[in-house]
Parts: structure tokens; sequence; C-alpha cells
């Protein structure tokens, strides 16, 4: 049996590294109850992930692709939890 230390990455589409780089910027959370995600309307977040987008985009993806991919993933997110009651 071959032994590697070689792992998968954990992030095997370009939506999900977008979703992470996100998280990692605090521009977006998730619903503490249901899991959805949800926008947490902060400039300085968002402007932070897509100064990482840009910097340190996926192997193969450029940095205006990686920047692209987590605009269309902000468009895609609401402020608000689907599931839970308005107030």
């Amino acid at each position: 049996m071959l032994m590697t230390s070689a792992r998968r990455p954990a992030i095997r589409t370009l939506r999900g590294w977008a979703i992470d780089v996100l998280q990692e910027a605090g521009a977006i959370r998730e619903c503490e109850e249901h899991g959805w995600m949800q926008e947490r309307a902060d400039p300085h977040a968002r402007e932070r992930a897509f100064d990482i987008a840009r910097g340190d985009p996926p192997a193969g993806v450029s940095p205006d692709a990686a920047a692209a991919e987590v605009r269309d993933v902000l468009n895609s997110i609401g402020d608000t939890c689907p599931e839970c009651p308005a107030d």
C-alpha cells in the first residue's frame, strides 16, 4: 500500500471557495438556528473578501474570476434567514 501525505482539498468548487473567503472575511454568517447563510452588510468585510480573492485566488483561477465568484455568491445571499420569523 502506497502512503502519501497529500490530502484532497477540503473545498472542491469555486463557489465553496468563495463562501469560505466570505466567512473568513466576516462578510457572511450562518443563522445559528437554521444554518442559512446571511450577508452581514459590512462594507469593510466585503472589501476584505475581495482583497483575499484577488490576492490569493485558487490554483488555475485568475484574480478577476475569483473576485467575480465572490461577487456572485454575495449577490445570491440575503441578509435574513428565510426560516426565522419576521420581527
